[in-house]
């Protein structure tokens, strides 16, 4: 009777703790995430209210162009013809990881016009089936599916949103976890968790999927991140929601408190109107045009434009128009963030694995947010939706994703005005208006924005801002004072009890430059000083040009230094300028950092391609992430810089520059509790791709042509 009336108290406790589970933790254990993203028009679900969109449905979708990515139709598709799969139909669990467009061979991209068919359309798909990774192409027209060998490869894909969902409610079965959370003073009803994921430290990790859980408590504030659980750490088995080892190394260091840490504007006390709204009018509509949904031409520009769940925002077949000929210059074939590394700078047991690779681990386009108008994008924005497949193969839309506009800042393109002594009254001054595509991705407390800026004189400028929330680590110390002198916080102390942990960020961009085409080859044009010989001159030295043509690989791994410096060119040797210049472009390094990482810290394995700001790699298709294909759990063996040591050919060759961006950010009290946007860029500048300034013919503006505002009355 004993023996009966526990097990009929413990039914009851899990039950209680499930439905408990269910009603207070923020993201609620879904049996289907799906229904979380298909939401009625009235459904009050924050999840729903997401991924509404206020535009079409996006049903009647169709592709236009080569490069155009899976509508839902073809989606739907997709997962109806790999159902029908051996693979598939004969399998207990399986799940998918991603559905994309298999893009088609790059030649035949090139050659393809409006008047000609598409070519096939095969969708790329990477599944779990039975606690196997595969991945396979399907073939839409002839519904054949390919199965590729991919058994070399270590590590995971991409998470999906339902092992994101599912991972954070799983130790709430576990009685152990329950206790730990209770017995450091927190209510069930205040606990937010977070999946972490926990880079590849060896073998021991090895053979499944794991995952780390981290908690806090959101009592009385919704910036949960600023109320650690300092110390304690799950250990989940992703798959089987296995709780494998429980950490807690914090029982002494308090929760920090909630007092001003809520960033919303409705809760601040002193409310700051410290300038005029403004606000760019067009009464003309807007210079640019969005063709066949994808399709942007602006001014002197055309590209083609499509949001990717991993990649965020891919930029292809950019050409700019050269002003003599009238002809569409070949720029750039494709461009895309391929990789985020970041690596927190704590090597204790609840903060050495805090080392992530955002886009393959957690998906950048994934995690975009649908962006706010008026405040992420200015009034005049157009805005472009995304739709994406979820784990049971089902599309979904993501709203909003992408806008584009047309900035004007005060900016000047050229100007000159002429010295009185001469005589000549001359002041010719023209402004500067460019094109801009933006994105923003919430990977969980951070915020990446992501600016494509495109410029009437041939410049795309590629900037990335860095805002949002720091994680943070809880400590003992309420001030400054307390800190014995020897001791290492690994950050900045920014609150009583809360620190800012030392952290990096590097941001990996893929460019595949096709200038004038697809040969080309990079060269280094190095800065040196040059002395002059006795008598010469009355100067002692000035400087000149070297150019190097890289042969392979090994010659175009860029370290940048101040004190040697140099300038990066992609040219196309086949295609001359009048004066016989080779036509190209370069790269234009802004601020930026470099990883100091240990070589072979596992880490900085994994992202390997941060040991170098520039890598030049021959075009190869299966090349595309930095950190390679499966970067979950992955031990770095197929990365950037495994291919590059390769030491290609890359002299004529068709050939990706890649570009690393980096931040040190030491935290500062300003940084609490939400920290005011940080920006790097780097720049794609033309270097004698034309005859002359391109835009000698844009014209000034003049009073008569720009729309008069006036000033709403007042109430």
């Amino acid at each position: 009777m004993k023996s009966n009336t526990s097990l009929l108290f413990l039914f009851v406790a899990i039950a209680f703790l499930f439905l408990f589970a269910r009603n207070h933790l923020p993201f609620a254990p879904p049996p289907d995430v799906i229904a979380l993203l298909d939401c009625a028009p009235d459904s009050p679900s924050p999840w729903c209210i997401r991924f509404q969109s206020n535009k079409t449905p996006h049903l009647s979708d169709t592709p236009n162009h080569p490069l155009d990515p899976l509508t839902i139709k073809e989606i739907n598709m997709v997962s109806s013809i790999l159902s029908s799969h051996a693979l598939f139909n004969s399998s207990n669990s399986y799940a998918f990881h991603s559905i994309d467009l298999e893009e088609p061979h790059k030649e035949q991209v090139i050659q393809w016009t409006k008047a000609d068919p598409l070519p096939p359309r095969l969708a790329s798909v990477v599944a779990r089936v039975d606690g196997h990774t595969h991945l396979l192409t399907v073939n839409l027209e002839t519904t054949q599916v390919t199965v590729h060998n991919t058994a070399p490869l270590s590590g995971f894909p991409t998470l999906t949103f339902e092992d994101l969902t599912s991972t954070i409610w799983a130790p709430l079965s576990n009685a152990e976890f329950n206790r730990t959370i209770t017995n450091r003073g927190v209510d069930l009803a205040d606990l937010s968790c977070l999946p972490m994921s926990l880079g590849w430290y060896g073998k021991k990790e090895e053979g499944r999927r794991l995952i780390k859980i981290g908690c806090y408590s959101k009592k009385d504030t919704p910036n949960f991140y600023m109320r650690p659980i300092e110390g304690l750490i799950v250990l989940l088995d992703m798959d089987t929601k296995e709780v494998l080892e429980i950490s807690d190394q914090g029982r002494n260091i308090p929760i920090p408190k909630a007092a001003n840490t809520d960033y919303r504007y409705t809760a601040q006390q002193q409310k700051l109107n410290l300038v005029n709204p403004i606000s760019i009018e067009q009464p003309k509509g807007p210079s640019f045009v969005v063709e066949d949904e994808l399709m942007v031409k602006w001014a002197n520009w055309e590209f083609h434009l499509k949001a990717d769940p991993r990649a965020g925002v891919i930029i292809s077949r950019a050409k700019v128009r050269d002003p003599d000929t009238g002809e569409m210059r070949s720029v750039m074939y494709k461009g895309f963030t391929s990789e985020l590394f970041v690596p927190y700078m704590d090597p204790t047991d609840a903060w050495y694995f805090k080392t992530y690779l955002d886009a393959g681990e957690y998906g950048f386009g994934l995690q975009a947010m649908s962006l706010d108008p008026l405040n992420d994008c200015p009034k005049n924005a157009y805005y472009m939706d995304a739709v994406f497949a979820a784990a049971d193969g089902k599309p979904y839309v993501q709203p909003n994703m992408i806008c584009v506009y047309e900035s004007y800042s005060g900016d000047i393109g050229w100007r000159h005005t002429e010295s009185p002594i001469t005589g000549m009254e001359i002041r010719e001054v023209r402004p500067k208006v460019t094109l801009v595509v933006r994105m923003a991705a919430s990977v969980a407390n951070y915020d990446y924005i992501v600016d494509w800026e495109f410029q009437t004189d041939g410049l795309i400028r590629v900037k990335v801002g860095l805002s949002g929330i720091l994680m943070v680590k809880g400590t003992k110390y309420e001030n400054m004072r307390q800190v014995p002198e020897q001791e290492n916080l690994y950050g900045t102390l920014l609150s009583e009890n809360v620190i800012g942990v030392i952290h990096d960020h590097y941001v990996g961009f893929y460019l595949d430059m096709d200038i004038d085409g697809s040969d080309n080859s990079f060269v280094k044009v190095d800065i040196k000083r040059q002395d002059t010989s006795p008598g010469e001159s009355p100067r002692k030295s000035y400087l000149k040009a070297v150019r190097n043509v890289a042969k392979t690989e090994k010659d175009a791994q860029i370290q940048l230094k101040l004190y040697d410096p140099s300038e990066f060119h992609v040219i196309n040797p086949s295609k001359k300028t009048r004066v016989e210049n080779p036509v190209g472009y370069k790269v234009v390094p802004a601020a930026t950092a470099a990883s100091l990482l240990d070589h072979d810290d596992p880490p900085q394995k994994r992202a390997a391609f941060t040991k170098n700001q520039i890598w030049v790699t021959p075009y190869n298709r299966s090349e595309q992430w930095a950190a390679g294909l499966f970067t979950y759990q992955s031990h770095g063996e197929d990365t950037l810089a495994v291919w590059s040591e390769r030491d290609r050919p890359i002299e004529n060759k068709d050939i990706v520059v890649w570009y690393t961006l980096g931040f040190h950010h030491i935290p500062c009290q300003e940084d609490f509790p939400i920290m005011p946007t940080v920006s790097a860029s780097f720049d794609l500048k033309p270097v004698n791709f034309f005859e002359r300034n391109p835009i000698l013919g844009v014209p000034p503006n003049f009073e008569k042509d720009l729309p008069v505002c006036k000033a709403a009355l007042s109430a």
